[in-house]
């Protein structure tokens, strides 16, 4: 059969959609939770940290070796914290274990830290959870970077206040 002369121009889209790419936009919202969890882990340690260093230094509640020792120790948990949520932020498998000790213990902050925790407990044991943090998982990373999750800037906003809000909470209560 000949071509239409006058038919309205075809063009040929390809779509190519490898086995990796979907499995990656299948689990892109976990991942993006997952290391979103991470960011509230690195806010955590920083909160610790931030709280550790005025109650070495003027803390006239406790004995000057006490304090220093609730000090260093605050300032190793923030460390270990902090370390945590790097590990959520790259994925790393190990990181899984830690994870949910801390949002088990994240649960006695009833209410809203019981939700909060108990959301992350989820992300973090279910089956995507589970897949998102693993090595094949690391390779589909590496073989789609081109994939991405938009951010709103509306959600980077808010996320800037509260991290001040935040700031300014801490600054008062230790400096006021």
């Amino acid at each position: 059969m000949e071509p239409n002369p006058y038919a309205a121009p075809q063009s040929q889209i390809l779509q190519s959609s490898t086995a990796e790419e979907a499995i990656r936009r299948e689990h892109l919202n976990t991942e993006a939770t997952i290391k979103s969890v991470g960011i509230l882990y690195y806010l955590g340690a920083i909160m610790l940290i931030m709280t550790a260093i005025p109650s070495m230094v003027q803390n006239h509640a406790l004995p000057k070796g006490y304090a220093i020792s609730v000090g260093v120790l605050l300032i190793i948990a923030g460390l270990g914290v902090g370390l945590v949520g790097r590990g959520l932020r790259k994925l790393r498998s190990w990181a899984r274990i830690p994870t949910v000790i801390f949002a088990c213990l994240g649960l006695f902050g009833f209410p809203v830290g019981t939700l909060i925790n108990l959301y992350i407990l989820v992300k973090v044991l279910g089956k995507q959870g589970k897949f998102v943090m693993t090595d094949e998982y690391q390779r589909i990373i590496a073989a789609t970077p081109h994939i991405k999750r938009k951010t709103s800037i509306v959600v980077v906003i808010l996320l800037v206040l509260l991290v001040l809000v935040l700031i300014g909470a801490i600054a008062a209560i230790t400096f006021g």
